[in-house]
């Protein structure tokens, strides 16, 4: 045994219980003792290997039994802990301090139903004990439906004992659930007024702070917490997920790690690290702290979504089947961890599965927004207008491929009918694109800095009739400000790809292919149907001259498969399908966009496998859009993903003329393409089946002539067919706008309606 240095208190009575100990080795009282004084000294692995000597000596001996089991509690070995003490409440099923801890336990092992048994027997015997009621509320707070129940226990807690501050700081995290954020707030600071350095509480309001958006009061709460507890793992947490939300990431990655080291157990911390790890680029160490806190909170649907879409974009595909599985059960069973709807778009989903994923995330920002909109009390006028404001609202207002698309759009609406306002809460990256952008709308507004309320505050402000929400629920997306409902109508368009479910989204913009008749019910919003694709296109888009395939990488005579999709979109069955291509076609090159370093070695690795040499897998490094687009016209031919398609990655291919092979699925997310096709009179390249798709392409691949007819007729196409007729688009847009407006002043709730290809100027709109 280690010597305890004399200058230590314990070092006395550690000295006489290891005589004790040598002299009378078989009496389980002295070395429990003995663990007492270890644990006392702090040295707590000594402390249960003496409760453990304790127990080979007498394996029933309660003290050592509770006492290990405490001791495993604090080093966070909370299995072989809760196995401790359901061996002491065997001994003692009516101990109250045994049931206690093995409750607390057990809520924090996430066993909540066993949870609230065990401690509803410890309160059968202290029903005034204020700390069983607390634990009791946590245990409710994770069953289904359980939430208002935990809400009556912190209630009785707090009656026994209204200086409680701990049930006040879970008294908060209750309401913050429910969504009442005003009562949140008021437990938080009443649990603060008590207990100034509380972490619960402080933690509770850094997360109003977040969800509010007032990102600088979470920082600066953080900050002044940290000064005052430098060692608090969740306030490094906490600083760690405002500075990732306000870009940050260097800095959040440092508290992210200095949690860890504070709490080595700290699932969550583990969960931010990765996301911020991901946003750097460092797939390698995301995928990393991704599992780990996977293995440390086992079933957890947030973290395994982060896992899962990790895995997507580096192609590593093991497990991938399993985690696909989980993710959709956990739809099914409404895990308590929110899964983010557009994790669903790039695995196989059914449009139920997507429904009933989005309708439980937007309710969750919907409660969150119910005391600011009652607050906030948006007031709007019906009334015919001379000019309609339509107010487009993005974090994409830059070098981004939501503009790159939509550019013309905005410049192109008539201003005498339309006043055509921007909400943006992006960078301000100083390029091209955004200058163009600013050029393009009357107002650019930029609410990047404010809060959600404020936010929601500028738009209602500008007096916007029509809001038009271009992210949903994609990456940097603040749905929290729709929530709010800032303007009498409000339109999902573009950027989500999927219904959002959401009772604050009245019409969402799409065409009779992406949603056939027999699908609509699947969506929440009013369907506003284009009279071609729903897909908006720039035709300013500048092409540079094309290289020499061999400044490309690529052999100057083989054919050509492309697919510029990003990696995550890719998914091992369509894979298959790409390496038997190459195999049928000798001499053949499938040219990729170029992600990770371990996305493309995963996918070199994956060719070998297929029996491809892996040279012939061709990585395109990113360029700016004008050269990009001129290098594309070096493919034979696109091949589409599923299920999730090419968006702009399609358009960028029939703007420069290569041909897009797709096999649509069920979901809009899986028929993006094909409405792209069809609006470009090019059906022929929709096939029915993967079976149909890798022959046609392989049909294509041997007959050149086949192959030029079909390069021929998209040539012709593009400039007569209505894909790439963007003022056409815009003039069809208007009429939905016009025609939306027309329903909004009748006082009846939003009705789906196609937009007819010759329609006039809508009725209400002068």
């Amino acid at each position: 045994m280690t010597k305890t240095p004399a200058s230590n208190p314990v070092a006395p009575a550690l000295a006489e219980l290891e005589r004790a100990m040598q002299l009378d080795p078989g009496n389980p009282e002295i070395a429990k003792s003995l663990g007492n004084a270890h644990k006392a000294a702090g040295d707590r692995d000594k402390a249960a290997e003496c409760y453990r000597q304790a127990l080979r000596i007498a394996p029933d001996h309660l003290p050592s039994l509770y006492n290990l089991g405490l001791v495993l509690h604090e080093m966070n070995r909370l299995e072989e802990a809760e196995r401790m003490f359901d061996r002491a409440r065997r001994l003692a099923p009516k101990d109250v301090e045994v049931l206690a801890h093995l409750g607390a336990i057990q809520c924090k092992r996430a066993e909540h139903a066993d949870a609230a048994a065990t401690l509803r027997a410890a309160l059968q015997f202290a029903p005034e004990n204020s700390k069983l009621w607390l634990w009791l509320a946590i245990a409710c707070e994770g069953i289904p439906d359980g939430i208002e129940e935990s809400i009556q226990c912190l209630r009785r807690s707090l009656a026994i004992d209204p200086g409680f501050a701990e049930a006040l700081a879970q008294l908060g995290a209750a309401y913050r659930k429910l969504g009442k954020l005003r009562e949140a707030e008021e437990a938080y600071r009443s649990a603060l007024g008590l207990d100034p350095g509380l972490a619960g509480a402080i933690d509770g309001l850094g997360g109003l702070h977040l969800d509010a958006g007032r990102l600088d009061e979470a920082v600066a709460q953080y900050r002044r917490a940290l000064h005052s507890s430098p060692g608090a793992a969740t306030h490094y947490n906490g600083l760690g997920c405002a500075l990732t939300r306000s870009g940050g990431l260097a800095e959040a990655v440092d508290c992210f790690r200095k949690a860890i080291d504070l709490q080595p157990g700290y699932a969550g911390a583990y969960h931010n690290l990765g996301t911020a790890l991901a946003l750097q680029g460092a797939t390698g160490e995301a995928l990393h702290c991704f599992k780990e806190a996977l293995r440390l909170k086992p079933g957890d649907a947030a973290i395994r979504e982060c896992l899962l879409y990790e895995k997507q974009r580096a192609c590593d595909w093991t497990q991938l089947d399993e985690l696909i599985d989980a993710q959709r059960q956990s739809v099914l069973l409404q895990s308590e961890s929110p899964i983010s709807p557009f994790s669903l778009l790039s695995i196989p989903s059914t449009r139920t599965e997507q429904l009933r994923c989005a309708r439980d995330f937007a309710a969750r920002y919907a409660r969150a927004a119910a005391r600011d909109r009652e607050k906030l009390a948006f007031h709007f006028d019906r009334g015919r207008k001379s000019r309609l404001t339509i107010g487009y609202l993005s974090a994409d207002f830059h070098a981004h491929v939501t503009a790159y698309v939509m550019a013309e759009l905005f410049e192109l609406h008539d201003r005498s009918r339309f006043e055509i306002i921007a909400f943006s809460y992006g960078p301000e990256d100083g390029s091209p694109m955004r200058a163009r952008l600013k050029r393009s709308f009357e107002k650019f507004v930029d609410v990047g800095a404010l809060p959600h309320a404020a936010a929601a505050s500028a738009i209602h402000a500008q007096g916007v009739d029509i809001l038009v929400d271009l992210k949903g629920y994609t990456e940097h997306a603040r749905t929290e400000i729709t929530a709010l409902r800032p303007a009498p109508i409000q339109v999902s368009y573009m950027g989500y790809p999927a219904t959002m479910a959401a009772e604050f989204i009245d019409y969402m913009v799409a065409d009779r292919f992406v949603i056939p008749a027999e699908h609509a019910s699947d969506y929440s919003e009013a369907l506003v149907l284009m009279p071609g694709s729903y897909y908006v296109n720039d035709r300013l888009r500048a092409v540079a001259d094309t290289p020499p395939r061999g400044d490309l990488g690529l052999p100057q005579d083989a054919f050509v498969f492309c697919c510029f999709n990003q990696t995550y979109k890719i998914l091992p069955q369509v894979f298959a399908v790409w390496m038997r291509l190459l195999s049928a076609r000798p001499g053949s090159v499938l040219w990729l966009l170029e992600g990770s370093p371990e996305s493309t070695q995963n996918l070199r690795r994956e060719a070998r496998a297929h029996g491809i040499d892996d040279r012939r897998l061709v990585f395109a490094p990113k360029l700016p859009l004008d050269r990009h687009l001129g290098r594309l016209r070096s493919a034979d031919l696109f091949l589409d993903t599923l299920p999730y398609n090419a968006h702009t990655t399609a358009t960028d291919a029939l703007w420069v003329g290569v041909p897009v092979l797709t096999c649509p699925g069920d979901t809009f997310v899986s028929r993006v393409a094909g409405s792209l096709l069809t609006a470009v009179g090019m059906p022929e390249l929709i096939t029915s089946s993967l079976a149909d798709y890798e022959a046609l392409a392989l049909r294509l691949a041997r007959s050149p002539d086949g192959l030029g007819a079909i390069r021929g007729k998209l040539a012709h196409n593009r400039t007569t067919t209505p894909l790439f007729d963007t003022p056409g688009f815009v003039r069809h847009l208007e009429q939905a706008y016009a025609r939306m407006w027309a329903q909004y002043l009748t006082g009846t709730p939003p009705q789906g309606f196609a937009v007819k290809a010759a329609e006039e100027t809508e009725p209400g709109q002068t």
